[in-house]
């Protein structure tokens, strides 16, 4: 007979098949929620005298083991002239240690079937390792070596910088509109912490050296700000090689940094980008919203998910019942002390970037005005605990979901996230909308040369056949 948490993991997967449509056979959001309250009881938390947090999750039924290491830098932490530090140290971070020189990381971690991986994001740089249990000891070890002793030649710091700079070029400088767009949006927030792109500038990554690097080691890889959460088929001496390995690392003399939230005028701003390279005009709104640590921020992530994000969006209903968009897309974007709803839209040949401007606001205002139904509030909550779920499911995404956990999170973080989004209200969703999203949104219009000059005209008197031919090759 399936053990309860068994079986409610059996569920998440049927009800997504169902879709979520409405039937009195679906079960409470408090019976789908179970198996996060049973797993978290199953999680000891630890704090080394040096303020390192872990978190050990035993899953005796798995037979590899899950490390997701996450350090409290990211951009925000970078100084003038030092943009793209936190992404190119990730990088240096896989390239040699005191213990473990050159390729040995990655060499050691393959040996032993270990996939591995990194991202930097605004407020944080995360780490995860995935590899069989009893290499779990050999994985401490290395990622203490790593975190604690890089080594930074020369040679390694000169490679790593023309990765950092290739990646830069093929994903964001070679492509229409991203690198002036990205300028435009951080512009709105001048002066503060996330004023700069994560990957950084050509100039500052090109000027990096051993010794700057090194200072950014020294000044925030530190215990106090690592968070440490392994998951799978745990040796009872986890925690000691974990002391072992980490316990000796000590803090600097200087304290960590610390930020607070961020104010923007929330205003209607708008402006434009002429790239010769843009095969097609686009559009993209993005309204200031507020950081994950803000007590709106869960209302603010179902109305996105509402107005932009899911299958059943505003967006995409309107969309299907009124095609005006070749392709629409949003990502979201959240950091601890600002937010950023942003969507992207390419329109049909006939439909011009105001018309789709004037729907986007006629869509907001209507949430605004009228809110969302007791039904429709249910949906959007069970939707992100099916997500928040399904993250359960494999040790990786455990892992990282424990390692990534917030500072006020620590003694319940798989059930305090869900308490936060169970309890927004049909009033909540009404007030933030009509606080955050209707004053106004920034918007930035992408446009080819050739539509300038004549293209917007010539589209609009297009017959049909046509329109819909060169729709076609631009997807």
């Amino acid at each position: 007979m399936p053990s309860p948490l068994r079986h409610n993991f059996l569920l998440v997967p049927l009800l997504g098949l169902l879709g979520l449509n409405a039937s009195a056979d679906e079960p409470s959001l408090e019976t789908l929620a179970a198996p996060l309250y049973q797993l978290e009881q199953q999680i000891s938390r630890h704090e080394l005298d040096n303020g390192l947090n872990i978190f050990l999750l035993p899953l005796p039924n798995k037979q590899s083991v899950a490390l997701s290491s996450q350090f409290a830098v990211g951009s925000r932490n970078e100084l003038e002239g030092e943009s793209g530090y936190a992404h190119l140290f990730e990088h240096m971070l896989f390239k040699g240690s005191e213990n473990a020189p050159g390729d040995s990381y990655s060499q050691t971690m393959s040996a032993h079937s270990g996939y591995f991986n990194a991202s930097t994001f605004f407020d944080s740089t995360n780490y995860y390792v995935n590899l069989p249990s009893q290499a779990l000891e050999l994985a401490l070890w290395l990622e203490s070596d790593r975190f604690i002793r890089p080594r930074l030649s020369e040679e390694t710091v000169r490679n790593q910088q023309q990765t950092v700079l290739e990646e830069m070029a093929t994903t964001i400088d070679n492509q229409p509109y991203i690198r002036p767009a990205m300028a435009f949006l951080l512009n709105q927030v001048k002066d503060s912490p996330y004023d700069h792109a994560v990957i950084g500038s050509v100039d500052d990554i090109s000027a990096a050296t051993p010794a700057s690097l090194s200072r950014f080691h020294h000044d925030f890889y530190r215990p106090d700000a690592m968070q440490l959460a392994i998951v799978g088929d745990l040796p009872l001496e986890t925690y000691n090689w974990v002391d072992k390995y980490f316990g000796a690392w000590q803090n600097p003399s200087h304290p960590q940094a610390r930020f607070t939230p961020l104010e923007v005028e929330r205003r209607p701003i708008r402006g434009e980008i002429v790239d010769s390279r843009g095969p097609w005009p686009g559009i993209l709104l993005a309204w200031h919203t507020v950081g994950a640590l803000h007590p709106d921020a869960a209302a603010l992530t179902l109305v996105e998910d509402y107005l932009l994000q899911n299958r059943t969006s505003m967006l995409e209903r309107y969309n299907l019942k009124t095609p005006e968009t070749l392709l629409h897309y949003s990502i979201p974007l959240s950091m601890e002390h600002l937010g950023v709803m942003n969507l992207i839209l390419v329109p049909r040949a006939k439909i011009s970037l105001d018309d789709l401007s004037e729907r986007i606001t006629d869509m907001v205002e209507l949430l605004a005005n009228q809110g969302v139904t007791p039904r429709e509030l249910d949906q959007l909550k069970r939707r992100w605990l099916l997500a928040h779920l399904r993250k359960l499911d494999n040790n990786v995404s455990l892992a990282n979901l424990l390692g990534t956990s917030q500072q006020r999170d620590r003694t319940h973080p798989l059930s305090a996230p869900w308490e936060r989004i169970d309890a927004v209200t049909q009033a909540d969703i009404k007030r933030v909308t009509r606080q955050y999203l209707s004053p106004g949104y920034v918007r930035l219009d992408l446009l080819p040369p050739w539509y300038i000059r004549w293209g917007k005209a010539i589209l609009e008197w297009l017959p049909e056949g046509l329109s819909d031919s060169l729709e076609e090759k631009v997807l």
